[in-house]
C-alpha cells in the first residue's frame, strides 16, 4: 500500500466533462446526465484497493442517501487493467453487483478523465454544486485501514449538507489511499510516483 494524498484541485474549479462507459449495463454515461441534480459526487476508485475496500460498504450507503437528497454519485476506475487485472471492466461490473451499487461504475480506459480532475488516489472524492463548481474534494472520513477510526462518511456527509446552504468549507482533509496505477508512459506532470 502507498500512500498517495488528493491533489486538492481548486474550489471552486468546473466539473471537467466525461463520457464513458458504465460497466454494469455497458451505457454511455456522461456529465449532462446529471444536470438536473443537486449535485454530483464523483468518486475515482477501484477494487483491488484496500482503501477502497475498508470504505466500501458505508461508501455505498452514504452513495444512496445523497441520492435521496437528489445529489447524483457516480464512481470512475482509471487503472492501468493490464497490469491490475483485478480492476478489469467485467470485475468491476461484479463487485457493483455483489454491492448492489445504485450507481454508475465507469471504465476510464485512457487515464484522460483522471487527468482532467488531477484525480491522484483510490479514493479520491469530488463533490460538485448544482453549477458544476467543486464545493469539496478530499476524505470520505479519518478511517483508514488500521487506524481503528469507524467508518462514517462524516466528512462527505457534511460537505453534502452544505450543498444546501451555499457555503463552502475551505478546511478540507486530503484523501488518502493508493496510488492510481498509471499505464507506462502515461502518469500525469503532478503525479511524483
Amino acid at each position: 500500500m502507498s500512500d498517495t494524498p488528493s491533489t486538492m484541485m481548486e474550489l471552486g474549479t468546473e466539473a471537467p466533462d466525461f463520457k464513458l462507459f458504465d460497466t454494469v449495463n455497458n451505457q454511455l454515461v456522461s456529465l449532462d446526465d446529471f444536470n438536473n441534480a443537486k449535485g454530483l459526487l464523483v468518486v475515482f476508485m477501484c477494487n483491488h484497493c484496500p482503501f477502497v475496500q475498508h470504505i466500501l460498504d458505508e461508501f455505498v450507503i452514504t452513495a444512496r442517501d445523497l441520492q435521496q437528497k437528489g445529489i447524483g454519485v457516480v464512481a470512475i476506475s482509471s487503472n492501468d487493467v493490464e497490469n491490475y487485472p483485478d480492476d478489469s471492466p467485467v470485475k468491476m461490473a461484479s463487485l457493483a453487483r455483489e454491492k448492489q451499487f445504485s450507481f454508475p461504475y465507469l471504465y476510464d480506459g485512457t487515464q484522460e478523465v483522471a487527468k482532467a480532475y488531477r484525480a491522484a488516489c483510490t479514493p479520491d472524492f469530488f463533490l460538485f454544486n448544482e453549477n458544476d463548481e467543486l464545493v469539496y474534494r478530499g476524505q470520505f472520513d479519518d478511517s483508514r485501514p488500521g487506524n481503528d477510526k469507524p467508518v462514517t462518511g462524516n466528512d462527505i456527509r457534511e460537505a453534502a449538507d452544505l450543498l444546501f446552504d451555499e457555503e463552502v468549507k475551505e478546511d478540507q482533509k486530503p484523501s488518502l489511499g493508493c496510488n492510481i496505477k498509471w499505464k507506462k508512459g502515461n502518469a500525469p506532470e503532478y503525479f511524483d510516483g
